[in-house]
């Protein structure tokens, strides 16, 4: 986008943020440690959360090296209000550490004194801060112009198309400073502020998309894309292949199986044989039955047989009978 444009889409931002968001103005009698360590409470949060969590911190803790002492996670319950306790507690305890371990003082007044950029460089190097934390020092502690930008408005400002993805990832925001005065500076970045810490908890309410259409309309097709999700089909159960047995192993199980086999073989050949050796003894006394009631119908059949035969030859015949007569007779005659 070019420098005329981008100018533009800024202050019509401006014109259209004031109509929208109350501007939240710094305290200006706060020192240059204190505007830095409620910086680390504001980053990702609004304005009325940093000042609860940070009056919260004052009220719960007798001074700064207490705060510096305490574990990360006692600070995330004080500071419960903030959108991100946690990560603000890790950098509220980062910064304590390192101006006390640099100064052995809870004090960074003197920064007030140095050249501006070499204050800024000096800011950099501490652990802890980040790039908002160290632009809003720089504007609101140190009377420079520079508008703080967390993750929020960084996207912010990619979906209106101020920014470019590349200049988005390298966080490089060219010509912001010259299209807000420096006049402007403070109410610009806290209007700003509000809107991107908006977008980046609620990225898909309607309240906030209509601000962003109202500024351009072509944000709409810059709009992030809900997450559809797809349904769940169980998966395939998957065979689990058996881990491979040893090669002695194998061999053993193969004999033994070879065995079990041919064990197998007898005990069915023997179970057959006596099968066989029981159905031929069955037959057997079958035909022996078959022949035993043969001879004896046979045998009862030839009695009658005999016993006939046996009276024919008690009984003579009539011949038989003529002769004896005739022998009896001639013996009775005299000579």
């Amino acid at each position: 986008m070019s420098t005329p444009n981008r100018a533009s889409i800024l202050n019509k931002t401006f014109r259209i943020l004031r109509k929208h968001y109350k501007w939240v103005g710094p305290l200006r009698d706060r020192t240059v440690l204190e505007h830095l360590l409620y910086a680390c409470c504001l980053e990702n949060s609004q304005p009325e959360a940093a000042d609860e969590a940070y009056a919260r911190l004052q009220e719960s803790y007798y001074d700064w090296n207490e705060i510096r002492v305490t574990s990360v996670g006692e600070l995330a319950e004080i500071l419960n209000p903030l959108a991100d306790p946690a990560d603000a507690a890790t950098r509220l305890k980062q910064v304590l550490q390192v101006v006390f371990e640099t100064y052995y003082a809870f004090d960074l007044e003197h920064l007030q004194k140095q050249n501006l950029g070499k204050a800024i460089k000096e800011l950099e190097k501490y652990k802890g801060t980040t790039s908002f934390s160290v632009d809003y020092v720089t504007q609101n502690g140190l009377g420079g112009h520079s508008i703080a930008t967390n993750q929020g408005v960084i996207k912010t400002l990619t979906v209106l198309g101020i920014v470019s993805e590349a200049e988005a990832r390298k966080r490089h925001l060219p010509g912001m400073a010259r299209a807000i005065s420096k006049s402007k500076g403070v109410e610009f970045s806290s209007l700003l502020h509000q809107l991107g810490t908006d977008f980046q908890m609620t990225p898909f309410s309607s309240r906030v998309r209509a601000i962003l259409l109202e500024i351009t309309a072509d944000a709409k097709s810059r709009f992030p894309k809900r997450k559809t999700r797809k349904k769940e089909t169980p998966p395939a159960e998957k065979k689990t292949a058996k881990p491979a047995e040893p090669l002695a192993d194998q061999a053993v199980a193969k004999t033994a199986a070879i065995k079990k086999s041919a064990a197998a073989k007898t005990v069915v050949k023997k179970t057959t044989g006596r099968k066989a050796s029981v159905e031929k003894g069955a037959t057997k006394k079958k035909t022996e039955k078959k022949h035993a009631s043969r001879q004896s119908q046979k045998s009862v059949s030839k009695k009658p047989a005999k016993a006939k035969a046996s009276k024919r030859k008690n009984t003579p015949s009539k011949k038989t009978k003529k002769k004896t007569a005739a022998r009896q007779s001639a013996k009775r005659k005299p000579r």
